[in-house]
């Protein structure tokens, strides 16, 4: 019996609905936003969002708990009013490290957070971080401490990520290159998710389905 979410040889693919079209992302070039200075280095994603809030079945919703734990403490950084609506999160080396949970990347997000600024980041964090359309942008680790001595010097402190050109800035001299695999770069450029990637190669699936449409089974034996 064929199950209700089968395809068979030659249906057509099928398209997005309205409300995955209306959640899709937005395309990532240049971004100017206030600088958190998180100054940790091995930030793993236990820390980010503890499992104890892994429960939920949607992406949104995690933002109230990211962090929770170091929450907890009034003189953690999110805790004080200077960097309330930070959307650029600075901190140390091997950065989302720990367990492959991709709710690290949505909690980031849900709190308002576009971009991590980092020495190195872990392969996983990293990849998902992209995925859900977030930037992480690892520089050389001086650069990076300079921008957390910057951000806690006193408040209002802001950078301008540029991924078009590959480089953070700030009013204050700051001109730091990066680099990005071409095809991380080009998805965040065009605000592309993975069921975006596929739909790049729609005229090659209908292609291969109209040929694997030439197969039929018929009286228990293959038909070419």
């Amino acid at each position: 019996m064929t199950g209700a979410g089968s395809r068979k040889p030659g249906d057509v693919p099928p398209k997005r609905s309205a409300t995955a079209e209306a959640g899709t992302r937005q395309p990532f070039r240049t971004h100017r936003g206030l600088v958190a200075p998180l100054r940790r280095n091995h930030v793993d994603t236990d820390q980010i969002i503890p499992k104890d809030f892994l429960k939920r079945i949607e992406r949104s919703g995690f933002g109230p708990f990211l962090f929770h734990d170091w929450k907890r403490d009034p003189a953690f950084v999110l805790n004080q009013p200077a960097y309330a609506g930070a959307s650029i999160l600075a901190a140390g080396v091997n950065f989302g490290c720990g367990s492959s949970r991709e709710h690290a990347a949505w909690a980031l997000q849900d709190a308002g957070f576009k971009v991590v600024i980092a020495p190195s980041f872990a392969d996983i964090f990293r990849a998902n971080a992209i995925g859900n359309g977030m930037l992480p942008v690892a520089i050389p680790e001086a650069a990076v401490i300079l921008i957390l001595d910057r951000a806690e010097a006193g408040p209002g402190y802001t950078v301008e990520v540029d991924l078009e050109h590959g480089e953070v800035r700030d009013e204050l001299g700051l001109r730091e290159s990066f680099t990005i695999d071409a095809a991380s770069r080009q998805r965040l450029l065009e605000g592309q998710d993975e069921i975006d990637l596929i739909l790049t190669h729609e005229p090659a699936i209908a292609a291969y389905e109209r040929r694997a449409n030439g197969l039929q089974i018929a009286d228990g034996g293959l038909l070419i």
